[in-house]
């Protein structure tokens, strides 16, 4: 039976009610996360390893067009979250999206939205937990330590703060912002100063013929352009915590909107702004992949420390991407036990109100990555990474046919649309799910790897076909018990 058979039997017996449904893994939070907290959960995701390590690379590669890059793609994200916003205005969730696509896609559409997003966080985690052991082994005392032995502490602490409470998430989340934040405007400063001062960097004076005397905006031509889109993406990534946060907060109508619409300036000044700075400081061909691009300026007007500083910071940037996602997977799980496409135990709650159960599968997940560490600590960072790329590239279409189906009801007369909307719908939803897939698309231009991720997509569909078919009875079982409920 379907979620729609349900909503209808809904209307008819409580025609007074409100037309958003509730959802039962709402049930049992506390709503201790403050404005402070969702305001810096949203930076949090904005800025990360994304930025702080792979921008060098990209720089080499794309060159000062990167910075349209991140502008492009960072307006394709806003979309996604001011569209996530919307639909958390009109009913905040704890299982966000995966609610949101039970409500307006039904039982399969949450059922492929939050396995797919627990592919992406699950994987990402072990991303993390690597790059974790590897920043670690940049300090001399610790480079005897196994890798694996560092990526287990690194999960064990994350796990134990997110285990306390959903407060201490926060406040956790709030200061590893508040150093990223930081970091990036002393560099921004630094920039600043440099060109205005016109110090020399390297031997160069910095300026705009730093740019047009080594090919221009585009040294190496369109297309490493084109192709760097999907990592930039991926920099995006976390992005919509903010709906998953809201369900945790007293008062979503008025910190949501806020957050969502700081990032659209956050994008502009941190990534674009950034980059723009550092081709104006350098040439592209000076960064590599395998440095910072701010260690990689810093270190060249002789500032000393700089890499132990940034290597600091992002240390920081992959531990609070590992605290989000214990975070928000175990949100995510709960609420897709709750309708019964995840196992019974992650809709377990422990007293201090967070889903435990979701958290320590998540993490069970990470546990094979610190494996992978012990058996392939060279190529572990990379196998993963491209696999969280297909969950979250998946997580944003998804969340874009929600919004699609949810105005068309609107139209319909069967929801209401908050006043904080989606501009420009459906033509905005429809050009970001164009863009996205073409993002993916482009995994195929890279023979090494991406190829490889592409061939995983006949794979993950054949493992959910599989999965549906056997929560599918439970699923319908419940459906058909909150149906009984709503028709006494």
């Amino acid at each position: 039976m379907s979620k729609d058979a349900v909503q209808t039997a809904q209307a008819a017996a409580h025609p007074e009610a409100a037309t958003s449904p509730a959802d039962a893994g709402d049930a049992g939070y506390s709503k201790d996360l403050k404005h402070r907290h969702v305001n810096m959960i949203a930076i949090g995701g904005a800025i990360g390893t994304g930025l702080f390590l792979g921008a060098g690379g990209r720089l080499h590669d794309a060159g000062p067009a990167l910075a349209l890059a991140y502008l492009v793609c960072g307006v394709f994200a806003f979309f996604v979250v001011r569209a996530l916003g919307e639909l958390v205005l009109y009913r905040p969730s704890s299982g966000s999206f995966v609610s949101y696509a039970r409500e307006f896609l039904g039982e399969k559409g949450a059922y492929v939205a939050g396995w797919m997003y627990f592919l992406n966080w699950s994987t990402t985690g072990i991303a993390d937990i690597t790059a974790i052991a590897l920043y670690t082994h940049y300090w001399s005392p610790f480079t005897p330590v196994p890798q694996w032995v560092l990526a287990l502490i690194a999960l064990a602490v994350v796990l134990a703060v997110n285990l306390i409470s959903v407060k201490i998430f926060g406040e956790m989340e709030f200061w590893f912002a508040i150093v990223k934040v930081a970091t990036l405007v002393a560099f921004m400063l630094v920039g600043v100063f440099l060109l205005a001062t016109r110090h020399e960097v390297d031997g160069r004076t910095p300026g705009p013929h730093v740019i047009t005397a080594h090919g221009g905006v585009l040294p190496h031509g369109v297309m490493p352009v084109v192709l760097v889109m999907q990592g930039v993406i991926f920099a995006y990534a976390a992005l919509e915590l903010v709906g998953v946060a809201a369900g945790e907060t007293a008062e979503p109508e008025r910190v949501v909107p806020r957050a969502v619409n700081s990032i659209m300036w956050r994008v502009g000044l941190f990534y674009v702004g950034s980059v723009v700075l550092l081709a104006l400081l350098l040439p592209g061909s000076l960064y590599s992949a395998g440095e910072s691009p701010f260690v990689t300026v810093l270190s060249k007007i002789g500032v000393r420390g700089a890499g132990d500083v940034m290597n600091l910071v992002v240390l920081t940037a992959a531990m609070s991407s590992l605290n989000s996602g214990l975070y928000s997977t175990g949100r995510i799980l709960r609420s897709m036990a709750m309708a019964g496409s995840a196992p019974r135990f992650t809709r377990v709650m422990s007293r201090s109100q967070v889903p435990y159960g979701g958290i320590l599968l998540t993490c069970a997940v990470c546990v094979l990555g610190v494996v992978l560490n012990y058996l392939m600590p060279g190529q572990a960072f990379e196998i993963v990474l491209n696999v969280a790329s297909l969950g979250i590239i998946s997580t944003w279409v998804i969340i874009m046919v929600c919004h699609l189906v949810f105005v068309r009801r609107a139209r319909a007369g069967l929801v209401t649309r908050p006043a904080f909307r989606l501009p420009g719908s459906p033509v905005t939803e429809i050009v970001t799910v164009v863009f996205l897939l073409v993002c993916l698309g482009m995994l195929g231009n890279d023979p090494e790897v991406g190829r490889k991720t592409l061939l995983l997509i006949p794979v993950l569909a054949a493992l959910l076909v599989a999965g549906w078919f056997a929560v599918r009875r439970r699923v319908a079982q419940h459906v058909d018990d909150e149906l009984s409920e709503l028709t006494r």
